[in-house]
């Protein structure tokens, strides 16, 4: 009996791997400078797009309004929460900002708007089909598309403002 469990075990984590290696790739297109591999402190302003790392597998993503983070919670709950709420019980130390080349956030003029206006409601979550990726996608562009992995979030950024990404750590 433990033999299948072995097989099943090694399966899952190479599907895991081949997504990694294909997030990887789509990245790479879009981005680049990833999270994690840049110095200059970036000071967030209204609209502006962040990230963290959740336990080295997954980005969780917001929009920063007023000192906070909008966000689309596990729960469905769309909420405004602290950076260190943001950074709680997630793997990441650090919250990055999206920025073009010369250091400037990528900012849509409503998106701040667009976060504001669902704040306290609920939407329900999905991992695949409503997760932060597209609550953000939303913010930013007013679609309603599924966007279920981070590397689809930076393509669609990345094409929106027609440059490539700069994740910089965020000075708050």
């Amino acid at each position: 009996m433990p033999a299948p469990l072995l097989w099943l075990g090694a399966s899952a984590i190479a599907i895991l791997a081949g997504a990694k290696y294909s997030n990887d790739k789509q990245l790479k297109e879009s981005v680049s400078s990833l999270p994690g591999s840049l110095d200059t402190k970036i000071l967030p302003v209204n609209g502006a797009i962040v990230t963290c790392g959740v336990y080295g597998l997954f980005e969780h993503t917001g929009i920063w309004v007023d000192g906070n983070i909008l966000e689309l919670k596990g729960n469905g709950l769309i909420r405004g929460i602290s950076p260190n709420r943001f950074l709680k019980e997630r793997s990441g130390d650090y919250i990055y900002i999206a920025c073009d080349s010369n250091n400037v956030p990528l900012i849509q003029s409503d998106a701040a708007e667009r976060a504001i206006s669902r704040l306290f409601s609920y939407s329900e979550y999905d991992l695949i089909k409503n997760n932060c990726h597209k609550f953000v996608w939303h913010c930013i562009s007013g679609e309603d598309i599924p966007l279920t992995r981070f590397s689809a979030l930076n393509q669609k950024i990345a094409e929106r403002f027609a440059t490539t990404i700069h994740w910089h750590p965020a000075h708050y």
